[in-house]
């Protein structure tokens, strides 16, 4: 990089002061929620939403639980003020939700918004006009005071078509380009707008203060915030708004650090979408805050429902790894994160946990919608033992002994590493299946019988190469009694080192898993499992699976 000398970091000059938010830790409560997807996010997508697709992401937003949605720009374009009339006459706004509705400081533009909310049971006309430094330069080449003026005749002109109107009308004003504007200024022009508005506490306003470009690092828009919500007028009046944009990709962070500074509000869009880099995502925010215990007054928990809702109507694509949101944000391809996990998981059902403490998932996937077994154990060939035990377990109920589990990973891990691809859950049960599971070559069990004469007797009908053939054996256990009737019709040798079985589903009709493990003569350990109605049979399947491995 050549040229770091034609860039300059921006600040603010405050005072020498300790600004409070620097001693906050977290925040306590969440914001008053706006909505800027219909206007702010719409006005950034290649291809505009249509009318229907506008009602449709209205409803969505409803549904989550937006009380202040922005719905446009009524005087941009046909489609933006039809949509706003569309939903006052056919009565699609809810009684609790205000919609808001966006205006430059200009007459003509101002009187066209007023036509496109009337008879609105409640709604925001959200006003303003850009202050930042070069704005004021270089596109309108006006001074403090001109612009100020047109923020001032702005303001009147709400207040007086409010009154010819008769709506119920609230007001807000952004100073455009805040985070480019001297902060004395921006106090002197909000104040100003203050002064003709006159709020109180029974009817407040909103003053907005956009990171309409994103200058600075967080902590300097904090600093800006506290300062504006010390100074401002009529503070009991104001409702304190924030609207960050993401150039530096810290709109979240800004945000969080604003509201710690004493912010009470908050614009934004679902996922970030908006110009340039975006807007601030509403989903992280929200959720972030839900992480720390602190309830969102947003519904996030049908997230891929809403995520496909949003993909739908925008034409845009929510990224993999976009917080929360993403299908993989909570994916664990790593051996030692799907082991860790798998372990807290456990941890959970033996432990009486009131908080969620589950290493690598900082919040509980289940909470959003997601299911552990397809949206966080995926396996690949970087998976491990754990994490495939896991799936087998949470999936088919397929509890792998302990001892078992590292050379199941190997043979899973193994497939995916040759196939160069991530394998399904019902492909790494057939890799299960097909490596342990029932094994009938060069043996298949036709039937077993037992007797209990001088410990257990048994009579084993095998298929050996095709061919039928009785065996007898006798044992202090029914499987010592198959497994030495099996030694002595062959020229193999090995002692039964494990046994292990379970159901595969809770009730009286679920199938019986056994494992068996067999040490041999070369002293390497063959794994045979076993699956059926009868435990019994599911046992012998399980040992003669063993030795057939050891004999191939």
């Amino acid at each position: 990089m050549q040229h770091a000398e034609k860039y300059k970091p921006m600040y603010f000059p405050a005072p020498d002061r300790t600004f409070h938010w620097v001693t906050k830790d977290h925040i306590e409560k969440p914001p008053i929620w706006c909505s800027v997807d219909l206007r702010d996010g719409n006005q950034a997508l290649i291809t505009p939403m249509n009318l229907e697709e506008k009602i449709e992401f209205f409803q969505l937003l409803v549904d989550i639980g937006f009380k202040e949605i922005e719905v446009g720009f009524p005087a941009a374009s046909e489609t933006e003020y039809e949509f706003c009339r569309t939903l006052i006459e056919q009565n699609l706004i809810p009684d609790d939700v205000t919609i808001q509705v966006l205006t430059q400081a200009r007459e003509h533009i101002i009187k066209k918004t007023f036509e496109a909310i009337k008879g609105a049971k409640q709604a925001v006309v959200h006003l303003y006009n850009s202050t930042s430094v070069a704005q004021r330069e270089q596109v309108f080449k006006k001074s403090k005071e001109d612009i100020i003026q047109i923020a001032v005749d702005g303001a009147e002109l709400l207040q007086r078509l409010t009154k010819e109107d008769g709506g119920n009308y609230r007001f807000e004003y952004s100073p455009e380009s805040f985070t480019g504007t001297e902060m004395d200024f921006a106090l002197d022009i909000c104040n100003a707008v203050l002064d003709v508005w006159k709020p109180t506490k029974e009817w407040p306003t909103i003053i907005n203060l956009p990171v309409t470009v994103s200058h600075s690092m967080p902590h300097v828009y904090a600093s800006q915030i506290e300062f504006m919500s010390e100074n401002l007028k009529y503070r009991d009046g104001v409702v304190l708004s924030l609207h960050p944009h993401n150039d530096r990709g810290t709109g979240v962070a800004d945000t969080e650090l604003a509201l710690l500074a004493g912010a009470d509000r908050v614009e934004g869009t679902l996922f970030g979408n908006g110009e340039r880099t975006g807007n601030v995502d509403v989903v992280t925010l929200a959720l972030n805050m839900y992480s720390h215990g602190v309830e969102p007054k947003l519904d996030f928990t049908d997230l891929p429902s809403i995520v496909a809702k949003y993909e739908k109507v925008t034409r845009m694509r929510v990224y993999e790894r976009q917080p929360y949101a993403g299908k993989l944000v909570f994916a664990a391809f790593s051996g030692s994160h799907q082991d860790a996990i798998a372990k807290g998981m456990l941890w959970r059902e033996t432990h009486d946990c009131d908080k969620w403490t589950v290493p690598y998932l900082p919040i509980d996937p289940k909470d959003l919608g997601r299911e552990y077994e397809a949206d966080v154990i995926r396996i690949n060939s970087q998976s491990g033992k754990g994490g495939i035990g896991f799936l087998l377990e949470k999936t088919y109920g397929i509890r792998i002994p302990a001892r078992m589990r590292e050379e199941v990973g190997y043979a899973v891990k193994d497939v995916s590493d040759h196939a160069h691809k991530e394998l399904q859950p019902r492909e790494v049960l057939e890799v299960f299946k097909e490596k342990y599971v029932n094994i009938c070559d060069p043996v298949e069990l036709l039937e077993v019988h037992f007797k209990q004469q001088d410990g257990i007797r048994t009579e084993v009908t095998l298929k050996k190469n095709g061919v039928h053939k009785v065996y007898h054996g006798q044992g202090n256990g029914r499987l010592d009694a198959v497994s030495n009737a099996l030694m002595r019709h062959s020229d193999l040798s090995y002692t039964i080192s494990t046994y292990e079985e379970h159901s595969l589903q809770v009730g009286s009709n679920s199938q019986a898993c056994a494992y068996v493990a067999i040490e041999g003569e070369d002293s390497y350990i063959y794994w045979g499992v076993g699956i059926d109605d009868d435990i019994i049979n599911a046992s012998v399947k399980a040992l003669i699976s063993a030795v057939n491995r050891y004999s191939r």
